[in-house]
């Protein structure tokens, strides 16, 4: 470890002040930062998104957005047509003005309810929801149209969102750390007992759906760069992603 960070800490993802170094603006560029949960992706994102210049979308928040519509909504998995056809009149979009952009539903904020426990235990349920996923892929890429210079997060961005991305990456670490790292977050946030075992046996579970899902499984593009963050803190993550982003635009 450098930087005196905790391997386990990388989720929480603490902000240092850093100079911007920005891509010029007239130049787009596509980033897509990929993998399964506890890695991470947002705030690993988020972060470089602002080191670059650039905008950061969360696709995760679009699919937890569904699931909690659909739970309080009365819904079930079963009824997939329904809630495809309500998640098109809540018009799930972003206010850009926010940091990180706000997600809303029916033009009002949903962002306080996404990260709730029953939303966590639904959303890979939901997100493997065929149509639910044409959807959000459509949404996305006018996303990427309207966002030109984007750092995009999520399970199939480099894969199926935006294959033709320019730089790609795939964040990965173990199931154990990844427990630790989650474990940190619910304590952080106010949680007493917190079941590490249990967490662990979570993830791996949200591994298997989300990796054999028939559409969009989570998979680690061909053209992606791979980045095992197991043994890595936060800053080391985000300089690593920087400087190949920096490589391969700036030349730097």
């Amino acid at each position: 470890m450098t930087n005196g960070a905790s391997s386990s800490t990388i989720g929480v993802g603490l902000l240092r002040p850093r100079r911007v170094c920005v891509i010029p603006q007239e130049r787009p560029i596509i980033v897509t930062v990929d993998g399964p949960a506890g890695t991470g992706k947002s705030s690993v994102s988020r972060e470089l998104a602002r080191r670059l210049g650039l905008d950061f979308l969360d696709t995760g928040a679009m699919y937890r957005a569904a699931t909690a519509i659909m739970l309080d909504r009365g819904l079930t998995i079963g009824q997939a047509e329904q809630l495809v056809a309500l998640v098109m009149t809540a018009d799930l979009h972003f206010d850009w003005n926010e940091d990180p952009p706000m997600i809303l539903a029916w033009d009002k904020p949903i962002d306080h309810r996404i990260r709730d426990a029953d939303v966590t235990e639904h959303v890979s349920p939901v997100s493997a929801i065929r149509e639910l996923r044409e959807h959000m892929v459509i949404k996305q890429r006018i996303i990427g149209h309207q966002h030109p210079r984007l750092v995009t997060e999520g399970r199939d961005q480099g894969s199926v969102v935006f294959p033709n991305a320019e730089v790609k990456f795939f964040l990965w670490a173990t199931p154990e750390v990844r427990a630790v790292r989650r474990a940190e977050q619910l304590r952080a946030a106010g949680v007493a007992e917190v079941d590490v075992a249990r967490l662990r046996e979570e993830i791996e579970a949200r591994d298997r759906s989300d990796s054999t899902r028939a559409v969009g499984p989570l998979v680690c593009p061909e053209d992606a760069t791979r980045v095992d963050t197991t043994g890595l803190g936060f800053e080391e993550v985000v300089l690593r992603l920087e400087q190949e982003v920096r490589s391969r635009v700036l030349g730097t």
